[in-house]
């Protein structure tokens, strides 16, 4: 009967009432998830090992339930091996949030109880008819993951939605929960959803009768990540090739990335759905690419086999810092993502032309004694590291962190065998140095170790300033997550951007004022951190 049930709860207009849901966990996304469906009419118990105070108040107040204590620690196998509260409540459906990996205890216990497990993204597309367009049709969606890039080509893409006169907004990793996005009475006609691969590995265990359908998706490259959480880079890439299932008009890949092909060639799509690539090399019809700095469009055209459309140039993204290579990438797989949409050519480079990076990511802080001080906090990860060391080749590198279980080795052999000096920080020094060792004996490796955090950035300031020379640049991309040492990855990028102040007696301003001057209006509140940054 249950299974039944919530087979027909595909519609916010269905009956959710008295529905038993537990949902795990109590950050921005469980909440949106908790209040959504007890605004359903749904009995909602909330477990979580530890809760916002904020949100711990306001759960009584929109009639939710609140269990807090440990839920790791346990054999999931075992009898009692859950709490007590939520074996009794007897949920037939758990919503978690995407830190709760395969492996977790209450995870294992839902599935081998043959309860119907849920992310907050399932939950959003069967409750997305709430608010609807002129034509009684909800929101078109658009999906978006990737190693790296996601977040860029999210709010890439949305800014040229926009310009292009469409509702749209960025939701999902980026920071703002679908489920608040789908509740907002204003409506829209177009959610471009920012994934993790930890969202989809649970939009994987769905079978729903109506399950999701965007309108378009893009993987925009593969490699190592995460691999703590899926257990293996097999699992990851299942995850995130997801992205593509059910897609109806496009599926946007990456030609220099063959992984991204090769999941777009696997998938399950709709019939007529068409496969667009894009790279930095001159494109073939049905692709988006550059042809002597010039950005164009060979796929959505009619005359695509002999003709193309511009969009913009590289002369002209380098006079708005837009220029690197990655970015450019990024760029050419929203634009594909936009033009999907009919936005026409123009609007994608209005949009550009008021576009800005946000914080952290390769941006310049300062430039000083013929030295330039770049922070790209928010490279997490090796490949994104690779990227940045790319747009800055024999740059003074401040690297380490949590390395997630990835293994530096090849990035280290790469690109970071120019690096002029590399300065390592954080709890897994060992390894960054060693990598070094093997792989780059000749680069000088300087340790950051036995400090506390308030001054890990001077130390590293001070070494990289007896290092650089005129015309050198310091990069910091750590290619690693923050937590070790820094509350996230912003923090860490706000210490470098300080320290760097402090040594060359400049003032060097905060992420809110950086936006703000870049976009003229305030800034919006932090997006998530490295740990959804999957």
């Amino acid at each position: 009967m249950t299974s039944d049930r919530l087979r027909a709860l595909t519609s916010w207009n269905a009956d959710w009432k008295g529905l038993r849901v537990a949902v795990l966990g109590l950050s921005v996304t469980g909440f949106s998830v908790a209040d959504t469906l007890t605004e359903l009419g749904a009995d909602v118990l909330v477990v979580t090992e530890k809760a916002d105070e904020e949100y711990a108040r306001l759960l009584p107040v929109i009639g939710a339930r609140l269990w807090t204590g440990p839920l790791d620690s346990a054999d999931p196998r075992a009898e009692g091996s859950v709490p007590a509260e939520l074996a009794d409540f007897a949920p037939e459906v758990v919503v978690a949030s995407p830190g709760f990996s395969p492996r977790h205890p209450v995870v294992v216990w839902a599935r081998e109880n043959g309860i119907a497990l849920w992310g907050d993204v399932e939950l959003a597309w069967r409750v997305r008819d709430k608010v609807v367009r002129a034509d009684g049709t909800p929101a078109d969606w658009v999906l978006i993951t990737g190693t790296n890039g996601k977040t860029t080509t999210t709010r890439l893409t949305a800014t040229m939605l926009v310009a292009g006169g469409l509702r749209a907004a960025p939701v999902g990793n980026i920071g703002t929960p679908v489920l608040d996005a789908v509740r907002d009475p204003s409506g829209f006609d177009v959610l471009v959803v920012e994934l993790s691969s930890h969202q989809l590995w649970y939009l994987g265990l769905q079978d729903s009768p109506e399950p999701l359908s965007p309108h378009a998706a893009v993987c925009l490259n593969l490699a190592d990540d995460h691999l703590e959480w899926h257990g293996s880079f097999e699992g990851y890439r299942a995850a995130k090739a997801h992205v593509y299932d059910n897609t109806r008009v496009a599926c946007v890949y990456n030609k220099a990335d063959a992984a991204t092909q090769a999941m777009v060639e696997d998938a399950e799509v709709i019939e007529g759905a068409r496969a667009i690539g894009f790279d930095l090399g001159i494109p073939g019809p049905s692709d988006l690419g550059v042809v002597e700095g010039i950005l164009v469009d060979r796929a959505f055209l009619d005359d695509r086999h002999k003709s193309a459309l511009e969009l913009t140039t590289v002369d002209e993204l380098a006079g708005l810092g837009l220029a690197a290579p990655h970015i450019v990438a990024n760029i050419l797989a929203a634009a594909a993502l936009a033009r999907s949409l009919d936005v026409p050519p123009a609007a994608i480079r209005d949009a550009l032309r008021g576009f800005r990076l946000d914080p952290h990511r390769i941006e310049i802080v300062a430039r000083h004694a013929g030295v330039t001080w770049v922070d790209d906090s928010k490279a997490t990860n090796p490949h994104a590291a690779a990227s940045s060391l790319a747009a800055y080749p024999g740059a003074v590198w401040v690297v380490g962190g949590l390395l997630k279980g990835v293994d530096i080795s090849e990035l280290v052999a790469g690109r970071g065998a120019a690096a002029k000096a590399a300065i390592v920080i954080g709890a897994e020094r060992a390894a960054v140095v060693a990598a070094f060792e093997r792989h780059a004996p000749t680069v000088p490796v300087f340790e950051v170790d036995g400090v506390e955090t308030e001054d890990v950035m001077a130390r590293v300031v001070e070494l990289a300033a007896g290092v650089a020379r005129d015309g050198d640049v310091v990069l910091l991309a750590p290619a690693a997550a923050s937590f070790d040492q820094f509350a996230s990855y912003a923090d860490r990028g706000r210490r470098f951007a300080a320290a760097v102040r402090e040594r060359i007696g400049t003032e060097v301003p905060g992420d809110d004022d950086r936006a703000a001057s870049a976009s003229g209006h305030p800034a919006d509140p932090a997006a998530p951190d490295d740990a959804d940054d999957a």
